[in-house]
């Protein structure tokens, strides 16, 4: 699962995922510092299993902090969207080609109105941050459109004289999406649009399909930013769209600091944390009010600067995903090695124990015998559907390379 970080020039993306990653990206306050796509590793908080197992862990593929296991995930930043990408403008198709392979996104907008639709910068509070979320979804929904629309009346004249469906035709073109056919199809029927009848369908039906695969296949969520600065707090409520989105304040530039502070020993800091413990004694008289203002107008009023949450929720929430914990002794819990818990993976919601075969090695995969529940000691087969907080062992007669 990967997801993308999306928004207008200049609302703090390159922060948001530099906070998340630590990577180190180009950030200042003007239009277009993003150009290439930044390809990170950011974390997911999941409660360790194992305190309830009554054991201690040996983290390898993850830490574990205070009983908190932080996975592994990929973010993806790519350039700002601006009004008129779909047809190519600024850096158009560039930027929505590289979304395509996204399975959730987060739209971090400025929440303080302090940057226009262009991403320009204008007096904090003047300019409706709201009109920037629906900029963004308009402009998703038109590069799809568009991708449908090309030849679509012969491949749908075509469609009806053979008496086959459209779904396949629609699935062919947005492959690259990763949109299938089940999804189509479920949306087709949600709209209640004939798959045999595509001819019948107007403009606003294809609009209509569009939007809807749209937030079906490609969920996403608000990342408030810059919701420390004046008036902030007070637009919050104007982003949800009567309960329809789901809105996060978050303060990236805050969480970047801690981040760093944490990095170089300054403070302990979890991230998504509420507080942190200062542990360097000789601070700079310019370091402790940087924390006394992070703690005053971040930490106290939201309980979090919200980048951590945001990640959590796209992959909790958005994906559906699940933690599972692979052991190749199930009495003991451990590898071979005696290691305990010593891997824990972030699976998509539906995956299979033959599925998390795959991701542990091809060849356990190919010769897949059957899982052993480490809980009950139950045998499982390849078709058992994964849960969350799962202990398995795969037994195979391959062997792992």
């Amino acid at each position: 699962m990967l997801v993308g970080i999306v928004g207008k020039p200049n609302v703090g993306k390159s922060t948001f995922f530099s906070a998340a990653t630590l990577k180190s990206v180009p950030i200042a306050d003007y239009p277009f510092t993003t150009v290439k796509p930044n390809i990170g590793v950011a974390y997911v908080r999941t409660k360790c299993v194992h305190e309830e197992m009554g054991v201690s862990d040996n983290p390898k593929n993850s830490v574990c902090k205070d009983g908190v296991r932080l996975i592994p995930v990929k973010l993806v930043d790519v350039a700002g969207l601006v009004e008129g990408a779909s047809a190519n403008r600024g850096l158009g198709n560039q930027f929505l080609d590289e979304l395509r392979q996204a399975d959730a996104l987060v739209q971090v907008v400025d929440v303080s109105g302090s940057t226009d639709i262009e991403g320009r910068k204008v007096e904090v509070g003047s300019h409706d941050p709201s009109a920037d979320i629906t900029m963004v979804e308009n402009e998703l929904d038109l590069w799809m459109l568009g991708i449908i629309k090309r030849d679509w009346e012969k491949s749908a004249r075509l469609a009806e004289q053979t008496g086959s469906s459209i779904v396949s035709h629609l699935a062919q073109r947005l492959s690259g999406l990763g949109i299938d056919e089940g999804s189509i199809e479920d949306v087709l029927l949600h709209l209640h649009l004939k798959p045999d009848k595509p001819v019948e369908w107007k403009e606003s039906d294809l609009e209509a399909l569009v939007k809807t695969l749209r937030e079906k296949t490609k969920p996403s969520l608000i990342a408030a930013n810059k919701a420390d600065l004046q008036g902030a707090g007070e637009r919050l409520d104007s982003l949800k769209g009567g309960g329809r989105r789901i809105v996060i304040p978050c303060a990236a530039e805050a969480e970047l600091l801690l981040r760093r502070a944490a990095e170089a020993n300054v403070i302990s800091y979890t991230p998504g944390a509420s507080s942190f413990v200062v542990l360097k004694k000789d601070l700079t008289a310019q370091q402790a009010r940087a924390l006394e203002l992070v703690k005053e107008r971040v930490l106290d009023v939201y309980g979090s600067t919200g980048v951590q949450q945001a990640i959590d929720q796209s992959y909790f929430g958005l994906l559906k995903a699940i933690v599972v914990y692979p052991v190749e002794d199930e009495t003991k819990l451990s590898n071979k090695d005696g290691e305990v818990l010593p891997d824990a993976y972030v699976m998509s919601g539906g995956s299979t124990a033959l599925d998390l075969a795959k991701k542990i090695h091809s060849d356990l995969a190919a010769g897949f015998l059957y899982a052993v529940d480490a809980r009950t000691g139950m045998r499982l087969g390849e078709d058992y559907f994964l849960k969350d907080r799962d202990i398995l062992k795969i037994v195979s007669s391959g062997r792992r390379g």
